[in-house]
C-alpha cells in the first residue's frame, strides 16, 4: 500500500486476530492487533491508523462504544472520517443497522472469508481516496436544503448536519451527480458498491435507500427528495 500506516485489527479472540491480521498482511496492509477496547483506545490516541477492524463483542469498552466515541471526536475536530470494518458473530439485521448508524462503513458476521474482508478494506480505502482527488467538483447545492461536500463527506440537511455511513454517502452522491434521472438498483449497486457488486444483492440498494431516507426526508414515509420509480429503481428530485 502507499500509505504505510498500519490497519487497526481490534477483537478479543486471538484465533480471529491472527485470521484477520494474516489475511490483510497477504493483501499488502500494515497491521496493528490489540485485543480488548482499553487497547484500542490507547492506539488510536497515539496514531491515526488507516482503517479500523473493529469487534462488537469486546471486554470492558464495546465495540459500538468505541465507534460511537470515534465518530463524535472526528465531528468535533472537523477530522475526515476514518473507514471502519465492523465485525460481529451476530447477524441480526437490529445489530448491523445499529452498527451502520454509529458510523460503520461496512458490517461482516462471522465466520466470514480472508478474501471478503480484504475486499471489503479495499473498496473502503479507495473511496476514500477517490472523493480527495484534486479537482473533484467538492460541492453539490442540490436544492431544497440538501447540500453535499464531496471533499469532506459531509452533508447538510436545512443547514443542520447529518452523519451518513460511508455507503449511504456515497449513494447520496451519486443521486446528486445524476438528479431526476431514474436510476435502476443495478446500476446504482455496481455503481456505488463497485467490486463488491458480484456478492451483494439489490436488497442491498433497498436497504440502504431506506436509512438515507430516514436522514434525509422531512417524512420518510413519503419522500419528497429520493422518490421511488416503481418497477425501476429511485430517482433524486433534490
Amino acid at each position: 500500500m502507499d500509505d504505510n500506516r498500519p490497519v487497526l485489527v481490534v477483537d478479543d479472540d486471538e484465533g480471529v486476530r491472527t485470521g484477520v491480521t494474516w489475511a490483510l498482511e497477504a493483501d499488502g496492509f500494515a497491521v496493528h492487533a490489540v485485543g480488548d477496547g482499553l487497547e484500542a483506545l490507547d492506539a488510536l490516541k497515539r496514531e491515526r491508523p488507516l482503517l479500523v477492524v473493529l469487534d462488537l463483542s469486546l471486554p470492558g469498552v464495546g465495540g459500538l462504544d468505541i465507534l460511537r466515541r470515534l465518530r463524535a471526536d472526528e465531528e468535533r475536530a472537523g477530522q475526515p472520517r476514518l473507514p471502519i470494518i465492523v465485525l460481529s458473530g451476530r447477524d441480526g439485521e437490529t445489530d448491523r443497522i445499529v452498527g451502520l448508524d454509529l458510523g460503520a462503513d461496512d458490517y461482516l458476521v462471522k465466520p466470514f472469508s480472508p478474501g471478503e474482508l480484504a475486499a471489503s478494506a479495499r473498496s473502503l480505502l479507495r473511496r476514500a481516496r477517490d472523493y480527495a482527488v484534486v479537482g473533484r467538483t467538492p460541492y453539490v447545492p442540490t436544492g431544497d436544503g440538501v447540500e453535499v461536500d464531496l471533499e469532506s463527506r459531509c452533508v447538510w440537511i436545512d443547514g443542520d448536519s447529518v452523519e451518513l455511513a460511508a455507503k449511504e454517502f456515497d449513494l447520496l452522491a451519486y443521486f446528486c451527480e445524476h438528479p431526476r434521472r431514474a436510476c435502476s438498483r443495478d446500476e446504482l449497486l455496481n455503481a456505488v458498491w463497485a467490486s463488491e457488486a458480484g456478492w451483494q444483492t439489490p436488497a442491498t440498494v433497498t436497504e440502504h435507500v431506506y436509512r438515507l431516507r430516514q436522514k434525509i426526508e422531512v417524512d420518510p414515509a413519503h419522500p419528497k427528495r429520493l422518490c421511488t420509480v416503481r418497477a425501476v429503481g429511485y430517482r433524486w428530485e433534490g
